[in-house]
C-alpha cells in the first residue's frame, strides 16, 4: 500500500514540477511518475536531514516539488535531444 501511495504522491509532485518547468519532455506519464517519486524521496530526505520539518508536515510537499524540479532539470541536461 505504501508503494501505491508513493506512486500517487509522485504523480502529483511530477505534474506540479512539469507545470513549474514547462517544456517538451520525452517520456510521458511514466517518466512523470518516476521523476516525481525520485524527487519526492530526495526532497523529503534532504528537508528532514536539514531539520526543516518532520515526516508528515506540509513542508514535505514543497521539498518534494523542489526535488522533482531538480531531478527534471538534471534529466533535461543529460538527455537534451532525446525524443520518444
Amino acid at each position: 500500500m505504501d508503494l501505491l501511495l508513493w506512486i500517487v504522491f509522485g504523480l502529483v509532485v511530477g505534474i506540479v514540477a512539469k507545470l513549474i518547468m514547462p517544456g517538451n519532455d520525452p517520456g510521458g506519464i511514466f517518466l512523470t511518475i518516476i521523476l516525481g517519486v525520485v524527487g519526492a524521496m530526495l526532497g523529503g530526505w534532504v528537508g528532514r536531514m536539514m531539520g526543516l520539518y518532520r515526516e508528515g508536515e506540509p513542508a514535505g510537499f514543497i521539498m518534494a516539488v523542489v526535488g522533482a524540479v531538480i531531478i527534471l532539470g538534471l534529466y533535461r541536461l543529460v538527455m537534451p535531444g532525446r525524443r520518444v
